[in-house]
């Protein structure tokens, strides 16, 4: 009598996403080839092509889970916070937590950033890339209105100067590989937060 493999088995989508995760944030995009991603998942090429429509569909998915993950390094860290500075100061915990993950080849920054930065002007991975970023500036907007209510203009310009200096931050800790810079940024904004 034989037991059943208790073992999950994991779609032939998810190992292509897996590996492509993987491959892309180490090589880059135009450095990765279908080949690569398809010895990776350990799956025959044209189970690629039954999940994705062309490696710019798998690029597109992967832009998708790539901003999928943030949100739930963010929402891990926002459940935790009482207070809309808190919140606020929750947004770099998860860049630092992305930053301090543990990388193949180490950490190379931002995925989605390095990842925009391949594709053409126009591109579909660009216009998700940019929600993302925007989506980033309105949830510190969203949490400064709880701080400075009534002052529209006063949020919109401090959530875009957080948002600036996280994305240095970010920049610069890929190009260290390490998070110190997205920690010195956080300990600034906080104490601009301190004198709202």
């Amino acid at each position: 009598m034989t037991m059943p493999d208790a073992t999950p088995k994991i779609s032939a989508h998810d190992r292509l996403m897996q590996a492509a995760m993987i491959l892309f944030y180490n090589h880059g995009i135009s450095g990765t080839g279908i080949d690569a991603i398809v010895e990776r998942a350990g799956v025959a090429k044209k189970s690629l092509y039954n999940n994705f429509a062309s490696k710019a569909d798998l690029v597109n998915q992967y832009i998708e889970a790539r901003h999928a993950e943030w949100l739930a390094l963010y929402a891990a860290r926002e459940a935790t916070a009482s207070h809309p500075k808190e919140r606020i100061l929750a947004v770099f915990d998860a860049y630092q937590d992305h930053a301090e993950h543990a990388y193949e080849h180490g950490f190379r920054g931002c995925g989605l950033l390095n990842a925009a930065a391949e594709l053409e002007a126009g591109d579909a991975g660009r216009v998700a890339v940019r929600r993302h970023k925007e989506q980033v500036e309105n949830i510190l907007a969203q949490h400064l209105s709880e701080i400075v209510p009534d002052d529209f203009h006063r949020v919109s310009s401090l959530a875009a100067h957080i948002a600036f200096l996280l994305e240095g931050a970010m920049t610069r800790a890929g190009l260290e590989g390490n998070s110190a810079r997205v920690i010195s940024a956080r300990a600034m904004v906080s104490d601009m937060l301190k004198a709202l």
